[in-house]
């Protein structure tokens, strides 16, 4: 098939990679969002060194881009990770319409922070869907999807880089092929079941020690490394990634209560968390133990301070 892939950052230039190296099917052309502050989104890089056409409208709406987007004579459109809106007419262009990834299992966890959330709330498992997109957030039917596991220590940075992602890529060639061999499957998202939530940002992460040791836990999980979990210490930030929760508890919520070789143990509802690295103040990425010693930690110092 004549393809259209619309992409951003790392996963879309993967995608249209993986769609090259498949060999199946002619990229026509590749949209992508306007430069910004001057910088090239890594979708566009790659596809200029194939020698790509690449498109950047800022306005879907405009007819200018329209029949820019007819000239093609696309079959489908492959939107691997798209953040700006495209409306009806511009993704209905193509002769089989656009196809659209998002990595949860829709309906659930639509929205922007999608991976984020299933972590911070405990849950055992995420996934990725394909669906035919509508002008509703993340609605709209669904072409496939699949399951990935999280494990108890997984963070967003595991669950997306080492799970998401890779299948994501083979999921895009699934779609593509099931699209290609017709009457793809249409399956309607089960509004009883959807959940939307909003950006999982620095005013979400903010660690509030007084909660159970497992929320803590989650919420420094579903953080790491973005945007970070923190809390603060002596007036500056301290950012925490990397850690374990332990039952025990010592002391008051939200002190330190043991520094070793390990890191620095801070209480939370009933439990603690072994904290292993740190960003304190703008700085760089540390051990807790370096830390604990370049700031003359000691025992009992407080956080949230």
């Amino acid at each position: 098939m004549r393809l259209i892939v619309m992409g951003q950052q790392a996963f879309g230039k993967s995608a249209l990679e993986t769609i090259l190296d498949a060999g199946k099917d002619e990229v026509v052309a590749v949209y992508c969002a306007p430069d910004k502050d001057g910088r090239q989104d890594p979708i566009k890089e790659f596809a200029l060194e194939k020698g790509l056409s690449v498109m950047q409208p800022d306005n879907f709406k405009d007819a200018a881009v329209l029949d820019e987007m007819r000239s093609f004579e696309a079959d489908l459109c492959v939107m691997a990770y798209v953040i700006i809106f495209v409306p009806e007419e511009a993704r209905d262009v193509p002769t089989h319409g656009s196809i659209c990834f998002h990595p949860s299992l829709l309906p659930l966890h639509r929205g922007p922070s999608s991976i984020n959330w299933p972590i911070m709330w405990g849950a055992t498992k995420t996934g990725l869907s394909y669906f035919w997109p509508d002008d509703g957030l993340d609605e709209g039917e669904i072409l496939l999807q699949k399951e990935v596991d999280i494990g108890p220590d997984d963070t967003i940075g595991s669950v997306y880089f080492d799970k998401v992602f890779p299948i994501g890529l083979e999921a895009t060639l699934e779609a593509i092929d099931l699209v290609r061999a017709g009457n793809p499957p249409r399956i309607v998202q089960d509004e009883s079941k959807a959940t939307y939530e909003g950006w999982c940002n620095k005013k979400v992460a903010e660690i509030d020690w007084n909660r159970s040791v497992g929320e803590v836990y989650n919420q420094i999980r579903a953080c790491n490394p973005q945007p970070g979990a923190w809390t603060t210490l002596n007036g500056e930030i301290l950012q925490i990634f990397d850690c374990e929760k332990t039952d025990d508890a010592c002391g008051r919520t939200g002190r330190v209560s043991a520094i070793s070789d390990d890191g620095m143990t801070i209480t939370a509802g009933r439990g603690s968390i072994i904290v292993k690295r740190v960003k304190y103040a703008g700085g760089k990425k540390i051990t807790a133990a370096e830390f604990a010693v370049e700031q003359g930690l000691e025992v009992g110092a407080k956080l949230a301070t």
